[in-house]
């Protein structure tokens, strides 16, 4: 069954001293185009977690982020208050010495000072990172899970419009023998006009059945036909059917062109119009599918 390249997951999971969540997001797109957000601690393990959505997630436009909201008193990020004091007191001197008004809003200022704040280099624990990695194996599991879902609604919308085709190539039939008949019947009317002696009919009948066998279509439904029946096929094998569909549709696409192209008549040209948005439709979709 045909996956869809979009889908979402999100973890929570709680530590002692932290709570973190891991959020994967993934769109359409040719190849797999990975990339990474995570706090300075697991940078480390960048390469493990781009490893890991490689082999699950093959293809798609994925965007992967680790948040860190601290929930205990201790946090890794601290107010340095030996330099914020030297601050105030080098900024108050200056504003003494020339005379200068001191700052409306002290915090703000100092706090913006170079090393006012102090971030403390903490080591990743493993243990710690054990449960990260099983929040993120759980949320790839849920932006798979989520792949199939919207893949079953894909593949109904694609059962539907291959059969919209199927039955718009039903009605061509319909037309064919009137559609030679009216072709015939325009060829003789024109050449009446523009021929007043007489012309060999045995000449102008095999120059009818060859200019007739030109425009005959039976070999191009036939292949629309094997087409169609082709990508139905292929929806329902395996995952990464995507690139293959595409490349089906770009034939299918070839084959209503054609018919367009020979059909010479009113009504069957309506039907070309049709299977065309109806395949446009196919092509849209198509490249959401892994």
């Amino acid at each position: 069954m045909i996956q869809s390249m979009t889908g979402f997951g999100k973890v929570t999971t709680e530590l002692p001293s932290k709570k973190v969540t891991v959020e994967i997001k993934a769109l359409n797109s040719k190849q797999l185009d990975l990339s990474t957000r995570m706090p300075s601690i697991y940078k480390e393990k960048d390469m493990e977690i781009r490893t890991l959505l490689l082999q699950t997630l093959e293809r798609g436009k994925v965007e992967f982020t680790i948040y860190i909201e601290y929930i205990g008193k201790d946090t890794p990020t601290q107010i340095n208050l030996t330099a914020v004091e030297n601050y105030y007191n080098q900024i108050k001197e200056i504003a003494e010495k020339l005379q200068i008004a001191v700052p409306a809003d002290w915090f703000q200022t100092l706090l913006r000072m170079p090393e006012a704040i102090k971030s403390e280099v903490a080591e990743l624990d493993e243990t710690e990172w054990d449960v990260i990695l099983a929040a993120v194996k759980e949320a790839i599991r849920q932006l798979c899970d989520f792949r199939k879902q919207e893949g079953q609604m894909l593949f109904g919308l694609f059962e539907k419009k291959i059969a919209n085709i199927h039955q718009l190539l039903t009605e061509v039939e319909v037309y064919e023998g009137e559609r030679l008949e009216k072709i015939k019947a325009r060829i003789m009317d024109n050449l009446e006009k523009v021929v007043e002696k007489d012309y060999d009919k045995n000449r102008f009948e095999q120059e009818m059945i060859y200019y007739i066998e030109k425009l005959d279509i039976n070999e191009e439904k036939s292949r629309l036909e094997n087409h169609l029946n082709y990508f139905i096929s292929t929806i329902t094998q395996g995952n990464s059917q995507g690139k293959k569909l595409g490349f089906i549709a770009q034939e299918i696409g070839r084959e209503i062109n054609t018919l367009g192209s020979k059909s010479n008549h009113v009504e069957m040209q309506k039907i070309v119009v049709q299977m065309k948005d109806e395949l446009e439709q196919i092509k849209e979709q198509v490249l959401n599918v892994l």
